[in-house]
């Protein structure tokens, strides 16, 4: 994803706040917000029609779920991040995102600067959370849930522990593409298998796996 032309979709039930996120980003250089969504539906169709880099979406709307709408956009195969934005600090809230793919998960009720450096951040291609939240991901791993990994990587290929370690270096398909010469869709061939293989279900748990097992 290119920092200089990082194209943002918003997606939240509240007009007043959207307003103010856009406002927020639009003033940042190298961010343009290129769609607003008011539910989960719309965010999926305006997701799917103008093709942004990142979709920043809340988790809990009123007559629709943030959940539900990053399901789709993951299943759906576009090559866009999704990073949650939501007042939900809760354990469950934050594991489920990551397990259905959100490459981040922002609390609304960080400092703008703190957001801000986040997007900055994701548009790198890189994974974002709030830092209390990680240890949650760390325990719940550690737990046994999801089902426990192997402890090494003798079931990936080469290849597969390759792009592992790029993963967990924080890069996206694209970027992972480029540095081994190989295309966006064998990227995403690799990822699913070494997600299969290691019982994981989203990129920032393999992330955090590899970089625990290191």
């Amino acid at each position: 994803m290119n920092t200089e032309s990082c194209r943002v979709l918003l997606v939240d039930d509240h007009p007043l706040f959207r307003c103010g996120v856009a406002q927020l980003i639009a003033a940042q250089e190298g961010f343009e917000v290129v769609g607003e969504a008011a539910s989960a539906e719309e965010g999926v169709q305006l997701a799917s029609s103008l093709k942004p880099d990142l979709v920043l979406m809340d988790l809990n709307m009123r007559e629709s779920s943030g959940l539900s709408a990053l399901k789709q956009i993951k299943d759906s195969g576009l090559d866009t991040q999704v990073i949650m934005l939501t007042v939900s600090d809760a354990e469950q809230d934050f594991i489920r995102a990551v397990r259905a793919g959100a490459e981040g998960y922002l609390l609304k009720g960080s400092e703008p600067e703190e957001i801000l450096d986040k997007l900055r951040l994701a548009a790198r291609g890189e994974t974002v959370f709030t830092e209390p939240l990680m240890s949650m991901l760390l325990e719940t791993m550690r737990d046994g849930t999801p089902a426990a990994p192997p402890t090494d990587e003798e079931c990936l290929t080469a290849r597969e522990r390759q792009i592992l370690r790029l993963i967990a270096a924080g890069k996206s398909n694209k970027h992972i593409a480029r540095e081994l010469d190989i295309s966006d869709g064998t990227v995403k061939v690799h990822v699913k298998n070494l997600l299969r293989k290691l019982n994981l279900q989203s990129r920032l748990e393999a992330a955090v796996w590899a970089l625990t097992t290191a």
